[in-house]
Parts: C-alpha cells; structure tokens; sequence
C-alpha cells in the first residue's frame, strides 16, 4: 500500500513510519504497532490541513486492513503478547548494539540499532508508563546513537560504553537527546539524525575477538540483525556491564546442583481469592513467558512463571 508524503507539521512521526516501513515485509507487528503509534502521536500534533487528513486516514485504513488480513494474529490484536513481543525486539536491538559499542565495533550500522531500539521504546508507549529499566534503556539507546553519529560525522573515536559516572545525569538528561542539545563529545551538540534511513547505510559487523575461551559469540552480519531479531546475540552472563549504567538483562541460568535451593515450590494459601485484575497479571505473566521463550531466554520465562505462579497461589505478587 502506498501511503500519502508525510507532511512537515507531521514530522514527529516520520522515523516510527520509516519503522514501520522497513518491517512491513518482515515482522508485521512491528509494522502494525509502530503505525498506530504514528496515528496516535500524528492526530495530537495535527492542525487538520488537507494533507494531514489524507495520511492519516490512510494509516486508518492500513490499520484496518492488516487487522482483517492477520485475525489470528495475537501479538497484532491483542495488547498483552504485543507488548512482549516489541519489548524482547527492542531489547535483543538494545543489547546487540551495546555489546558491539563496548567492543569498540563502531558503525553507522551499531547506530542504527540504538536509535530504533529506542524508537521502538517510543512504541512501547501505546501500552501505559513503561518500567524502569525501559525508560533507562530507552534514554541511553537514544543518547548513545547521537553521541556515535556525531563522533563519526566528525572523525572522532568514540569512548565505548557510557561516559564516567559524574557525567551520566548531564549526558543522559532529556535536554541532550534533542537537536542541539549539548553533551558529550567535547561540548559538541548531539543531534539525532531526522532519517536514520539515509543517515545510516549498514556495514558489515566485524566479529568480535572471544574474551575467553568458553565466550563463543559471532555477531551477525548488519543486514541480518535488522532481517532476522532472533539472530541478535546476547552477551555472556559474566560479562562487565558498561559503568555508570545498567541496562536489563535476564539474570543468569543456575547451576542444576543449586536450582530446587533457588526455585522452592510455592504453597498455595489457603483461603486466596483471585481478582479478576490479579487474573489479567496473572495471564500477562505467562504471556511474557511464552513470548521470552520464542528468544530462547529461558530465565526471563522462569522469572514470569514462577511470578504468575506466587499470584495465583499467594494472592500477592
């Protein structure tokens, strides 16, 4: 479907409708998603001149037809799998570009994933207050594909990683993620490219050198990390996270020998009443679960089964 120019007073929408571009072919509920969002954020800042009015009832209609065209698809009708499904992209984004910053493997390809992992964050939104580790990954993914763009615009080494901890407020402060917005990189102004599309071509990801023998990760190519999000690795669980910030990432798979010392059986209470709201967190968990398991991240599936499983049995979470 071809979709009217986006107009200048709608500008603020282009980069979730660029995302929503370069999934359509390859995860349709991105494309879905980032396209609503685009209608939310699109008919506040709308001044109802003619050429709004035809994008926007043209994203309208997309909307409509993909509901149709995908029924049964959960993640595309239904909140709670599609708030987990464009949490874990925009995590695995997140994580596969700071694993490659903190290697030092700079690229345009390396800013690309920053900024969309925090325009997906942007997306996430739709679904209420995001949590506390959203927030922080979305303000540092945001800062951190500025800082990198304007250090290779410049011909500048950018330093791996977040900048030192008395510079962490300053840098990460809402003020420094908007055009002009002053920060690091020498007091130079970091501005968020307007087209990540154009800005940034992909290049190949060169492989990072294993920092132990049992470390044994390649990085895929750049074209297959925007392909295919379940390709994007993680780092080891032993691995030194960046100073100054920590983003999410699932806590570590027990030893067999100590598990059933960690994961006790849980006793239901005796007496418990379930709500039907304790219902629907309760649902939400073991959708998180479900979705955490299509990225093979079995510890993020334990953590949200083993809290559905202290609701429905303690009443408490």
């Amino acid at each position: 479907m071809e979709f009217p120019p986006c107009p200048p007073s709608l500008k603020s929408i282009q980069h979730f409708l660029k995302l929503a571009q370069e999934h359509d072919s390859r995860d349709i509920v991105i494309a879905y998603w980032a396209r609503l969002y685009a209608l939310q954020v699109g008919l506040k800042a709308s001044t109802q001149t003619g050429e709004e009015t035809k994008l926007l009832l043209a994203i309208m209609d997309w909307l409509e037809l993909m509901k149709k065209q995908n029924a049964d698809n959960e993640a595309l009708i239904h909140e709670v799998p599609a708030q987990a499904h464009i949490e874990n992209y925009a995590l695995k984004l997140f994580l596969y570009a700071d694993k490659q910053d903190r290697e030092e493997n700079f690229g345009k390809n390396v800013v690309k994933a920053f900024y969309s992992s925090g325009v997906l964050y942007d997306i996430l939104q739709t679904f209420g207050e995001l949590s506390e580790e959203a927030m922080q990954n979305r303000k540092y993914a945001k800062w951190k594909a500025a800082y990198i763009h304007n250090c290779l615009k410049n011909g500048e080494t950018p330093i791996p990683g977040p900048l030192p901890d008395d510079d962490d407020d300053a840098e990460f402060g809402e003020d420094n993620l908007s055009p002009g917005g002053s920060g690091g990189n020498g007091g130079a102004s970091i501005t968020p490219p307007e087209n990540e599309a154009a800005a940034f071509q992909l290049e190949p990801v060169q492989p990072p050198t294993p920092s132990s023998p049992t470390t044994n990760i390649t990085p895929p190519t750049a074209e297959e990390v925007l392909n295919n999000p379940n390709k994007l690795p993680s780092p080891p669980v032993d691995e030194e996270k960046p100073g100054g910030f920590e983003p999410y990432v699932p806590t570590a798979q027990p030893n067999p020998a100590i598990a059933a010392t960690i994961y006790q059986p849980i006793v239901p209470a005796v007496g418990v009443h379930i709500t039907p709201d304790q219902m629907i967190t309760a649902q939400k968990y073991c959708k998180y679960a479900g979705s955490a398991l299509n990225y093979d991240d079995v510890n993020t599936a334990i953590e949200n089964l083993q809290k559905a499983l202290k609701l429905l049995s303690t009443g408490a979470e």
